[in-house]
């Protein structure tokens, strides 16, 4: 891929997912820190992405090791978005369960150093090793004291999602009337569990607690049919098209039967755009995620075929932060100059 300038846009956009974590070089020498790398390298290549433009820019853009937040914010400014929703990045498992990439208090300090860019977003995972109720005092002193509006659930290291443990900490995420964001699909990154990630365990969550939030990451990928017909049923579910939107431009068919699907089986208003933003050599990530869903459009023989919706510029809109910025309660006004 050329690397051309890259265009402007007027689009108002909220990213869904983004990590954030300081240096973790001194954690590589765990075999499960290797085998993630081994998997980034491969999430690379399914997205079409080239490993050698990744390692380009990073040199280029000098932007060395971890996820540093004014890092993240030259990115979002570089490519026109306006904020995103950062979280502490866990993936426990990697190290043995030994130690964490960040912590919330890291997310937090970020968040409030800028919050006309940030929303804070916890992670308050493994929730059965450090206990049920240890979680829900975390999440809801971060909600009530530290201005964090959405928790993500990650059961990767953890648990299924409909294990009935959990459903005092749904409890609690529902009475503090925040949405919960799922990593459904599976592990992208061993030693994660991806039996914990299938999308049908949304199913029992959403019928028991019809008043939640729920946005499901990944749009399910591989098990997208299950979660569209899950959100067809459930209005409370919403889909995240985060890190599957490089495929836009990378591989546009079978973007346009992600997304096309996704919007008939929710509606155009239940669907949210992201990047799933993870710190070094990302850049191409989110210039993807942002180009490659700017000029989409669902090629005609795929609407004929599957009764697909054309997409306009307000769907776009809507996906892009509009639906995200409603369900938060955000202002849906441009925070970068374009």
């Amino acid at each position: 891929m050329q690397n051309v300038e890259f265009t402007k846009d007027d689009y108002f956009k909220i990213d869904v997912e983004c990590h954030l974590y300081p240096s973790i070089g001194h954690l590589t020498y765990f075999p499960g820190m290797r085998a993630s790398n081994k998997g980034i390298d491969g999430v690379y290549r399914a997205l079409g992405i080239s490993r050698e433009e990744v390692l380009k820019l990073t040199r280029e853009g000098g932007w060395g090791e971890g996820s540093n937040p004014e890092w993240l914010i030259a990115l979002m400014d570089k490519y026109g978005i306006d904020m995103a929703c950062v979280m502490r990045e866990d993936v426990r498992q990697a190290t043995g369960f030994s130690s964490p990439f960040s912590s919330n208090g890291y997310v937090m300090e970020a968040c409030e150093k800028y919050p006309d860019r940030f929303i804070f977003m916890a992670n308050v995972c493994p929730i059965i090793e450090r206990g049920v109720k240890n979680a829900i005092w975390e999440l809801e002193y971060l909600v009530k004291e530290r201005n964090c509006k959405l928790v993500k659930y990650i059961g990767t290291g953890d648990t299924h999602m409909d294990d009935p443990q959990l459903w005092p900490f749904y409890e609690k995420v529902t009475e503090l009337q925040i949405p919960v964001c799922f990593h459904t699909g599976g592990s992208w990154l061993p030693p994660g569990r991806g039996k914990n990630c299938l999308p049908i365990q949304i199913d029992a969550v959403a019928n028991d607690f019809p008043e939640m939030t729920i946005i499901a990451y990944h749009a399910g990928w591989p098990h997208n049919h299950e979660l569209n017909l899950i959100a067809a049923g459930h209005v409370n579910v919403h889909i995240s098209l985060s890190l599957l939107v490089p495929w836009c431009a990378t591989a546009p068919r079978r973007a346009a039967k992600i997304i096309g699907e996704a919007i008939q089986f929710a509606g155009v208003d239940r669907v949210i755009w992201g990047t799933d933003y993870f710190g070094p050599g990302a850049e191409l990530l989110l210039r993807l995620s942002v180009e490659g869903f700017r000029e989409f459009q669902i090629p005609e023989d795929l609407q004929q075929g599957y009764g697909f919706w054309p997409l306009s510029k307000e769907d776009k809109r809507k996906i892009f932060g509009e639906n995200l910025a409603k369900l938060l309660g955000i202002e849906p006004k441009r925070r970068v100059k374009v």
